[in-house]
């Protein structure tokens, strides 16, 4: 865009100039280059494009809604909208404020499609399912959304997260040792610490995952599909089943999120908007710079914020 210029064209005889000072568009040129490719990819597809990502110590925490809101703040309200999503998960309620943020920006009149170039796991896999559909690549994983529970571990205020299910099923193999009469004695300092709130809180917290999964399923993803609201439950309740899945960390890629009844669109690996995606990715996950940092980047907005989940 030229200094002279807010239409961004220059005359024929002179070079487009940036409205950025020289020094200041030299120390911030990767930042602009992004955005040039997410300009690139609007024009491309027709929609607009935000993004969200994380890197690897970095949770959904009330702390995102902000800089989210700076985001969308240029979108205009009844566009068809792309959210580029990488994170490894974090507080399902704020993530369900992300999600909701979007929906009402599309509204009624234009759609919403996550984009996954790598990982949208646990909550961030909520937040895909409250598209009407995702994008995803070879590349690409989902994952179960069993809630993840923080535990402080002492005194010392040192926490460590477990799954909701693991923690009652952990509880459950020592009730079966106690009707057996089989019980070991380490066990005993542990029940003596034990929270019955705790117990309470991760029964709610994985009815509550898989009752907002459902419900999105059935508003966005498969609305108008017959019994849409039977599909939406078995769907969220198998995402939720850590009897199939095992493990918190399992990859549900491209192939098996179809086969689970999503609603996806797979981008093949030399499809041009896919490298558009993924190039751009790539980009944005080398500018975090540190495990904790997450970047939310649109055309216009590109903030970059570094902070604990508890911060």
């Amino acid at each position: 865009m030229s200094e002279n210029d807010p239409s961004g064209t220059a005359p024929p005889d002179r070079l487009p100039i940036p409205s950025q000072t020289p020094l200041f568009h030299a120390l911030e040129r990767d930042r602009y280059r992004r955005q040039e490719q997410i300009g690139a990819l609007e024009q491309r597809t027709g929609r607009r494009l935000i993004c969200y990502v994380a890197g690897p110590a970095a949770s959904i925490t009330a702390r995102d809604i902000l800089p989210f809101v700076d985001l969308l703040e240029d979108v205009e309200r009844g566009s068809d909208l792309d959210l580029l999503l990488h994170t490894s998960g974090g507080d399902v309620d704020q993530a369900e404020r992300l999600a909701g943020l979007c929906r009402k920006r599309v509204g009624p009149a234009g759609s919403f499609r996550v984009i996954v170039p790598d990982s949208a796991k646990s909550a961030g896999t909520l937040i895909c399912l409250a598209a009407d559909r995702i994008v995803m690549g070879q590349p690409s994983e989902l994952g179960p959304i069993d809630p993840q529970i923080v535990i402080q571990r002492d005194a010392s205020g040192d926490e460590f997260t477990r799954p909701a299910q693991s923690f009652l099923d952990g509880l459950q193999d020592i009730v079966q040792e106690t009707g057996a009469g089989q019980l070991s004695p380490a066990y005993f300092p542990l029940l003596d610490k034990l929270d019955p709130a705790l117990i309470d809180f991760c029964k709610k917290a994985l009815r509550r995952s898989e009752e907002l999964a459902t419900r999105y399923l059935a508003h966005y993803m498969l609305r108008g599909q017959p019994d849409c609201t039977r599909r939406a439950r078995e769907i969220a309740h198998e995402l939720n089943n850590v009897e199939r899945f095992l493990s918190h960390g399992a990859v549900i890629d491209a192939e098996r999120a179809l086969g689970l009844g999503l609603v996806v669109e797979i981008l093949d690996p030399d499809d041009d908007v896919w490298q558009g995606y993924w190039r751009l990715y790539c980009e944005q996950s080398m500018a975090l710079g540190a495990p904790t940092a997450r970047l939310f980047e649109g055309r216009r907005a590109s903030i970059l914020a570094s902070y604990q989940a508890g911060q």
